[in-house]
């Protein structure tokens, strides 16, 4: 049930928030959707299948006012279908949760690999990871210069801004690729009281996480690798308006793994 007495700091009602790469039961962005609709915004969620429609589904059952379009977002035409069908809806949002893309490893799309990748998987990762946040933005931005008030929220990811793995080239240049337009978005667009900040998760427990992940997972300082709902938290508070004088930032999300030196245990 949603909380009708929420701290000014935290009261996202009459705030719309689209969130996008929503469509995992168990994934980041359904997570963000969910806190964010009860803070009392309402929500607008994108994935890339029908399954997209089920969240808002659960998402109603909780009370929160939801919107649910099936998209791909990797090219400026396919933002502006998206763009369209929000006009449609009448879906005007104030809040941006960058979230869609390709998780790294494991994914059923992984176009990865060493600097020999092909040239083709290159351009496709680039588009799915990094170019589609940008496009998103530039379809809100407009919107949110008119009203003077925005929060732009980019899941990048400890890999390229702050780690690397093995293999993992695209993604992580990608991945380092959205922190430079993170930063860039805050001062450009600092003087229209909209925010621009970027969320790096590590090592997380969700449906797509294959066993050699979670392994990883356990030797992280904190012992276990977190959850979707561990990283919303972070994307929630930069979405709200107690968040309005924190601006181009990174904030990492990944149980200490980035900071410990050593793996053995004591």
């Amino acid at each position: 049930m949603i909380c009708m007495t929420l701290p000014a700091a935290w009261d996202l009602t009459g705030r719309t928030a689209l969130i996008t790469g929503a469509g995992s039961p168990t994934g980041i962005g359904f997570a963000s959707a969910r806190s964010l609709g009860q803070l009392g915004a309402t929500v607008a969620i994108t994935g890339t299948t029908a399954r997209i429609h089920d969240r808002v589904d659960e998402l109603r059952e909780l009370g929160i006012d939801a919107h649910g379009f099936v998209a791909r977002l990797e090219s400026a035409r396919l933002a502006g279908e998206l763009g369209d069908a929000l006009m449609g809806a009448s879906v005007v949002p104030s809040i941006l949760v960058n979230n869609a893309g390709m998780v790294s490893t494991g994914d059923t799309e992984m176009l990865s690999g060493d600097a020999l990748m092909n040239p083709d998987d290159w351009d496709r990762s680039i588009a799915l990871n990094l170019s589609s946040a940008f496009y998103m933005t530039r379809l809100v931005l407009p919107r949110m210069r008119a009203a003077r008030w925005g929060r732009i929220v980019t899941v990048a990811s400890v890999t390229g801004p702050v780690m690397a793995s093995r293999g993992d080239i695209s993604y992580a240049a990608a991945k380092a690729g959205l922190v430079g337009l993170t930063r860039a978005l805050a001062v450009d667009e600092a003087g229209a009281a909209i925010t621009a900040n970027a969320v790096a998760p590590g090592w997380i427990s969700t449906g797509s996480q294959l066993p050699s992940e979670a392994l990883e997972g356990a030797h992280v300082p904190a012992g276990r690798s977190g959850t979707a709902d561990e990283v919303a938290a972070a994307i929630v508070w930069l979405a709200t308006p107690g968040a309005s004088y924190v601006t181009g930032q990174v904030i990492v999300v990944d149980g200490g793994n980035s900071v410990a030196e050593q793996r053995l245990a004591p």
